[in-house]
C-alpha cells in the first residue's frame, strides 16, 4: 500500500468522524478527497461518494430507527422520486453529457469541470446552511400540526435527486429544511427520516453506475468501512466534546474548500 493510499484511508476516517461528531456534513468532503487526493475521475468520484454517503447514512439511520426517529410515510413519498431521479440521472444523464461541453477562447468547459464547478456550488450553499446554524432557524419554524404538502415533496424528490446525482452527495442540508417546512417534522425526527431518505437515495442510485463504471470494490468497501469506524469514533467523542460548536467552523473549511475548487478547475 502507498503512501497515497494509506492518506484516503486517513481520509476515509476523517468523513466519518465529522460525520459522527457533529451530526452531518462530512459526506460533502468524499468527492474531493478521492478527486485531488486519490486522483479518481470525478464521475467515478461522484458514484464512489453515492456508495460511502449511503453506506454511512445507513448506519445513521438504523439508529434513529431503534428511537423511532424516522417518519415512514414522508420518508416513502420523498424517497420513491428522489431514488427514481437520481438513478436515472446516474444511468442516463451523466453518461448523456458530452466530454466538451463548450468552449468559450482558450477554455474549454469538459464534463469532469463542470461536475467538480457544480459540486463547489453545492459546497459552497451547504457551507451557509452550516455556517448560518439552519437547523436552530428552523426549530422556530416548526409546526408539528400542519398537514404534510405531498405533491411538493414528491416534485421536490425528483429534484433532489437530480442534484444527488450529479455530484454523489447526500444532501441532507436540502433534505432536512424540506422535511421541517413541508412536512412538518419535529427537528430530530426530520434529521432522522433525512438519513433514512439519503441511505436509500444514494445506495440505490449508485446501482445506475454499477453497468458502466469500472469499480473497484475492495477499495471501495474498505473506503467505506473505514468511514462508518470513523462515525463510531465521532458517536463516542460526542460524548466529552459538543460537535454542535464545531458546525460552524466546518462550515467556513467547506467554504474555503468550495472556493478552491471553483478558482482550481477555471483559473488554473
Amino acid at each position: 500500500m502507498d503512501v497515497i493510499q494509506i492518506l484516503g484511508y486517513v481520509a476515509a476516517l476523517i468523513i466519518g468522524f465529522v460525520l459522527g461528531l457533529i451530526g452531518g456534513g462530512g459526506s460533502i468532503l468524499t468527492v474531493p478527497i478521492l478527486v485531488y487526493l486519490l486522483h479518481t475521475n470525478p464521475v467515478t468520484a461522484t458514484a464512489y461518494s453515492l456508495f460511502v454517503v449511503g453506506g454511512v447514512s445507513l448506519v445513521g439511520a438504523g439508529k434513529n430507527l431503534q428511537k423511532g426517529l424516522v417518519s415512514f410515510k414522508t420518508a416513502i413519498t420523498f424517497a420513491i422520486p428522489a431514488v427514481v431521479s437520481v438513478f436515472s440521472t446516474r444511468k442516463y444523464i451523466v453518461p448523456a453529457i458530452p466530454e466538451n461541453i463548450v468552449t468559450i477562447g482558450d477554455f474549454t468547459l469538459t464534463k469532469d469541470i463542470g461536475i467538480m464547478v457544480f459540486f463547489a456550488l453545492v459546497m459552497l450553499t451547504a457551507s451557509t446552511t452550516m455556517i448560518r446554524n439552519t437547523k436552530a432557524s428552523l426549530k422556530n419554524t416548526t409546526n408539528e400540526n400542519s398537514s404534510p404538502n405531498y405533491s411538493m415533496l414528491i416534485i421536490l424528490g425528483l429534484l433532489t435527486g437530480l442534484v444527488t446525482g450529479l455530484v454523489g452527495a447526500g444532501g441532507g442540508f436540502i433534505i432536512v429544511p424540506i422535511l421541517v417546512l413541508l412536512a412538518g417534522l419535529p427537528m430530530k425526527k426530520a434529521v432522522g427520516t433525512s438519513l433514512f431518505i439519503m441511505a436509500i437515495n444514494s445506495l440505490l442510485g449508485f446501482l445506475g453506475d454499477v453497468g458502466h463504471l469500472d469499480i473497484d470494490w475492495k477499495f471501495l468497501l474498505s473506503f467505506t468501512g473505514i468511514a462508518i469506524i470513523g462515525v463510531f469514533i465521532g458517536i463516542w467523542l460526542n460524548n466529552f466534546i459538543d460537535g454542535k460548536k464545531l458546525k460552524k467552523g466546518f462550515g467556513w473549511f467547506v467554504l474555503i474548500m468550495g472556493i478552491y475548487i471553483l478558482v482550481k478547475e477555471l483559473f488554473l
